[in-house]
């Protein structure tokens, strides 16, 4: 397996990953549902507010990951990883955690001090996230699964308490997705 950053050359086959993805797991609609987030996601955020890295095998990308720019109330530089998918066929072999823990190591080489995520604890509790309340830290819309807002410290400081709203980005913001 080959773990990469995602190249704008890719969004075709990880647009159609997404949402064979999500439609295998959840049914056709949200694979479409999911598959145009992505596409959102890709066309509408800025470069530098956006980072992506993929899997593959024998060429093929098997899993993909992105991670767009949260901002706190304060200076401190978070990202929100959202969404995920690995090809249903290579599901529980690693391939996820490998790419999350990849791109956390980028995002640490890039200066994020905060990494973010919005799904199962049971999942994200093995690449590190930790459940955070919104008393610690406000997610950019109403959550309807408040356990599942996740965190992680990426300079190995404790996460602080910071006051006030938070943003993401225009894609990801849509209650639908919270």
């Amino acid at each position: 397996m080959k773990l990469s950053t995602f190249h704008p050359d890719f969004s075709e086959e990880v647009i159609d990953l997404y949402t064979q993805v999500f439609g295998d797991a959840e049914g056709e609609s949200e694979g479409k549902v999911i598959g145009h987030l992505v596409s959102e996601i890709l066309t509408t955020t800025k470069p530098e507010d956006l980072f992506g890295f993929v899997a593959a095998i024998d060429h093929q990308i098997v899993g993909c990951i992105l991670f767009s720019k949260l901002t706190l109330a304060n200076s401190t530089k978070a990202f929100i990883l959202s969404p995920v998918a690995v090809d249903t066929s290579h599901q529980g072999q690693g391939v996820g955690q490998a790419l999350i823990n990849f791109g956390l190591e980028a995002l640490k080489d890039k200066g994020v001090e905060l990494a973010f995520t919005y799904g199962d604890p049971s999942y994200y509790v093995k690449v590190g996230f930790k459940p955070i309340s919104e008393s610690c830290i406000k997610a950019p819309l109403i959550l309807t699964y408040p356990e599942g807002w996740l965190a992680q410290s990426l300079t190995g400081s404790e996460i602080e308490a910071i006051e006030g709203e938070s943003f993401c980005v225009d894609a990801l913001n849509e209650q639908s997705y919270w």
